[in-house]
């Protein structure tokens, strides 16, 4: 198990830029797929990026392709998420998630930091 904790969150205008973190500790990530999910009030939890730490393969959803990037620091034992163009449908509460080397999902996730996007 590895404790995932979020930061970055705020309030940023439309094409605007935020970058997230997810600070972990208990375990090195180097041992896990990491991935950003973000949740909208009244939907459902939705995946937005991963990235493979292994070989460094990184995935997104249609959605973010082109604005969105996930990247790691290993040294800091840090995810990030670079969101630039933010659009106000990227509202939402974000999360960070670790998916061990070997399991079939994620198990360990944070607690959220809030994005809002303003027209």
């Amino acid at each position: 198990q590895v404790l995932l904790v979020e930061s970055g969150g705020g309030l940023v205008q439309a094409g605007g830029s935020l970058k997230l973190s997810c600070a972990a500790s208990g375990r090195t990530i180097s041992n896990y797929k990491m991935a950003w999910f973000r949740q909208a009030p009244g939907k459902e939890r939705e995946f937005v990026a991963s990235i493979n730490y292994s070989v460094g393969i990184t995935t997104y959803a249609d959605s973010v392709k082109g604005r969105f990037t996930i990247s790691r620091d290993n040294g800091k034992n840090t995810i990030y998420l670079q969101m630039n163009s933010l659009k106000p449908e990227d509202t939402a509460t974000y999360y960070c998630a670790a998916n061990a080397r070997g399991s079939s999902d994620f198990g360990s996730w944070g607690q959220g930091t809030q994005v809002t996007v303003s027209s």
